[in-house]
């Protein structure tokens, strides 16, 4: 009976080292934190780990900072709370599409961060890491929304996969000559990007504790976050730590967007402050989210003055629009993957068409172009703006569509070369392939479709923009 106990003993404790040793205690900025097993073996999930402190009270509208301290190991099993933000309307398009309003809380306190590992606590791994950034608009998103749940697929092919959130709309791109003035910088507004600019800025001083490679960052993001991909690369802030980026419907370049100056958007807040009577910060950050919502509706309806919530150039984060940083060579000098989808909100095949070519004679380092052509299943929507997510992120059961085994396929080849580019800056892999770089003497985008039951990957100096979609 005693031989029985001590061998259950013995065995109760192997198999507690075993899971120690595959979900390890971590230490990062901050203290102590476990993650949680996946569904995929060898996988672990980090979920709501803080990369700064929570922007609310004194903090709003200030640059992100440092981690507060939590005692014990903090368990990283839920998501943090979304940006605040308006919640999709649950019968528009994208609204049936995410299925993704109601059950997420929208709060101030949103500077968390999501992890993928297959290396927890194997700091000499030295694997790559993607940090991708959310679209919406700078207004709406959140980073883990159902069809970007594909962590434990990039992590299967050994890449960390990183999800960050970050303050939108009026909370996160707000301008006000008050707060230019109490900034250490003079600059206000672009919070946002001053917030995935502290997240890139964790990754590289925490992620070696989870197997990654502080030395290996593929920044990446689609819409809005395409957008924010252009400028981390080419702000002096961040561009430093990006090895790799990847642009999905970001467009290119571009004359037709000369970008917002600071100057320009701290009048046209104040002059909507002061049309309320608020001249102080102290009752600007007594606002709630609502109320600034409704302000700016109001202000808007009553004076027909625009008011956006979107990057500025400030001259400190930003010194120029992407356009004009790239044209004088002052960009990242990585290589890049940039597309569009075949019914996109607009046609921007001539500016990524014009952005490799600048890469193409600036630089020795590739520039990758493509276009999303497979029109999805289940109504005649075509590719639409955002209908790739599901296949780079490979997060079909989330959807309601009829997905067949050539969509299957095509997400597999894609997660392929999404994760290939992570790793080289060469979504073929460690050699050359099938997939060439744009230049003027081989212009071609790589086409992403699906051929019956196969994926249909091919290249082609003619992508076709088939208009934007309905999105019925």
């Amino acid at each position: 009976m005693k031989k029985l106990s001590s061998f259950i003993l013995i065995f109760t404790a192997l198999a507690l080292a075993s899971c120690s040793d595959s979900n390890p205690v971590l230490t990062i900025e901050g203290g102590k934190v476990i993650g949680v097993q996946t569904p995929t073996k060898g996988i672990i999930a980090y979920k709501g780990l803080p990369f700064a402190a929570p922007p609310v009270g004194d903090l709003r509208w200030k640059e992100p900072q440092p981690v507060v301290p939590w005692e014990g190991v903090k368990k990283a099993d839920t998501y943090g709370d979304a940006a605040s933000q308006t919640t999709w309307d649950p019968e528009s398009f994208y609204g049936r599409e995410w299925r993704a309003s109601g059950s997420v809380p929208f709060t101030e306190n949103c500077l968390y961060l999501n992890v993928w590992t297959p290396a927890a606590g194997k700091t000499g791994k030295k694997l790559p890491v993607a940090m991708w950034i959310h679209g919406g608009g700078y207004r709406e998103g959140f980073a883990y929304e159902p069809e970007m749940d594909g962590g434990e697929d990039w992590a299967s092919r050994g890449v960390i996969l990183v999800q960050v959130t970050y303050r939108l709309g009026s909370m996160g791109f707000f301008s006000h000559p008050l707060l230019s003035a109490e900034s250490p910088h003079g600059v206000s507004g672009n919070y946002g990007l001053f917030d995935q600019v502290a997240a890139l800025k964790w990754i590289k001083n925490n992620i070696e504790q989870f197997g990654g490679d502080p030395n290996n960052i593929t920044i990446f993001g689609q819409s809005a976050g395409a957008g924010s991909v252009q400028s981390l690369c080419a702000s002096p802030l961040s561009k430093n730590m990006i090895s790799h980026a990847i642009s999905m419907s970001g467009g290119g370049l571009s004359n037709l967007r000369p970008g917002i100056l600071l100057d320009t958007a701290q009048l046209t807040n104040k002059r909507m402050m002061d049309y309320f009577k608020k001249t102080s910060l102290d009752e600007m950050r007594a606002l709630s989210f609502e109320e600034l919502r409704q302000m700016s509706s109001d202000y808007m309806a009553a004076t027909k003055n625009r008011v956006m919530w979107s990057p500025v150039v400030d001259g400190y984060l930003l010194t120029g629009t992407f356009t004009n940083v790239a044209r004088a060579n002052e960009i990242a000098d990585i290589p890049y993957m940039f597309g569009l989808t075949a019914n996109d909100m607009n046609d921007a095949t001539q500016a990524v068409k014009d952005f490799c070519a600048l890469r193409a004679e600036k630089s020795s380092k590739p520039a990758y172009a493509y276009l999303f052509a497979r029109p999805l299943p289940g109504d005649d929507n075509g590719a639409w703006h955002s209908s790739d997510l599901w296949y780079v992120f490979h997060s079909f059961r989330h959807s309601w569509r009829p997905f067949t085994a050539g969509d299957e396929a095509l997400s597999n080849k894609m997660v392929d070369y999404y994760t290939n580019f992570s790793k080289y800056g060469n979504p073929n892999g460690k050699e050359d392939g099938l997939w060439t770089p744009y230049s003027a003497e081989t212009p071609k985008f790589m086409i992403f479709d699906v051929n019956g039951d196969e994926a249909a990957c091919t290249m082609s100096d003619t992508p076709e923009f088939k208009g934007p979609s309905p999105r019925k």
